[in-house]
């Protein structure tokens, strides 16, 4: 098997499943219950905090868990325009974030707030300026993710934290693709909310976190219930899922440089390998170290997956067709559209090997002479 599409989930370490698998059998009890079972798990959460907070380089009580990356997308979005309800109901946003944020606040925008989408350049890449020029009196968030899921772009969010500083507006960051793969701490990003996701480092599926911190005040939980995570998160606290995660970040932190090192000499030899494709196209920056994205116009990105699906190389088609409906990301930085749909993304970890990446190069090529481009 060649897997190909760490940016969409990573297998998961044996040492994480093993602490799962312990939370699970030895440490069940709720971390609620007064009782010495339930202080047992109830230390496994907070450990799981505090080896979160450290990666974050942050107080563990700024980090609260969630249930993934969406959730926490939706909870920053829908506490900042609370806090600052007095200020207005202005968002500025990307046109490329992910859906978890684009669908936030396009509903939002239905139910009367006004949206700025920042549209990026033919690279993908968004400036700090484009975003600090659509700012408004009655600008109450601004939401621009860490790394673009789909071209690997890097954006300026520190930058943008700066010029945020006098305005009341508050900074949201989608960190899901970059945390341990670009460098930044809370503290440099100067976010006010940053979104985590366990599953894209060789964590568990299920759960994510979100740093409050900065100027975030009172932050309205987006339910309501039984008072757990300081009030902010109710409901029982996922305890192996938090276990998973916290060996997962222990695991990467443990190898960071070696990792992130690994994976972009991933992408350098890939992108060596598949550039000799006579009419392949790459798309985006790919400042990030493990994604890249690649077109082969005139041929529909679903079928070259499906087939490479058949030898057991795995990558993904998320960044072009979907339904017939042409990647937002793509549509917004005006690739053209035979190209977009011909658009795959590939994806690296620190499994990786250069064998992966010659099955992949080699299947790609196959692919390209044995098939006529659609018309």
């Amino acid at each position: 098997m060649h897997y190909l599409d760490h940016a969409a989930t990573t297998p998961v370490p044996p040492q994480v499943a093993q602490a799962m698998a312990e939370a699970l059998t030895e440490n069940f009890g709720n971390p609620s219950a007064q009782y010495e079972l339930g202080r047992k798990a109830r230390d496994l959460v907070e450990q799981g905090r505090g080896c979160v907070a450290a990666a974050l380089g942050c107080r563990p009580a700024q980090v609260a868990f969630t249930s993934c990356g969406t959730e926490g997308d939706n909870w920053a979005i829908l506490a900042a325009l609370h806090q600052n309800r007095r200020t207005g109901r202005h968002i500025v946003t990307t046109a490329v974030e992910h859906s978890a944020v684009l669908q936030c606040v396009k509903r939002l925008e239905q139910e009367g707030c006004a949206v700025t989408y920042v549209r990026p350049d033919s690279a993908g890449r968004v400036t700090a300026g484009q975003v600090l020029a659509a700012l408004r009196e009655d600008t109450a968030l601004v939401s621009v993710m860490l790394v673009n899921n789909e071209t690997g772009a890097r954006f300026p969010v520190e930058e943008i934290a700066a010029g945020l500083r006098g305005h009341p507006a508050l900074l949201h960051t989608d960190a899901v693709q970059g945390f341990l793969k670009v460098p930044f701490t809370a503290g440099s990003l100067g976010a006010d909310f940053v979104t985590l996701s366990a599953h894209k480092l060789g964590g568990p599926k299920g759960i994510g976190a979100l740093y409050i911190g900065g100027r975030a005040r009172n932050t309205r939980p987006l339910l309501v219930g039984g008072g757990q995570e300081s009030g902010l998160r109710p409901g029982t606290e996922a305890v192996a899922q938090i276990a998973g995660f916290a060996k997962a970040v222990e695991l990467r932190c443990a190898r960071l440089e070696e990792v992130n090192a690994h994976m972009a000499a991933c992408r350098d030899y890939a992108r060596r390998r598949l550039g000799d494709i006579p009419g392949l196209q790459f798309i985006g920056p790919a400042d990030a170290p493990h994604i890249l994205s690649f077109s082969l116009p005139g041929y529909p990105s679903q079928n070259l997956v499906s087939e490479l699906s058949g030898r057991e190389i795995y990558i993904s088609a998320g960044s072009a067709c979907h339904r017939g409906k042409v990647s937002h990301v793509l549509s917004a930085m005006g690739v053209e559209r035979r190209t977009a749909a011909g658009t795959v993304r590939v994806s690296f970890g620190p499994e990786t090997v250069r064998g992966d990446i010659d099955a992949l190069a080699e299947a790609v090529a196959e692919h390209r002479e044995m098939r006529f481009p659609m018309l």
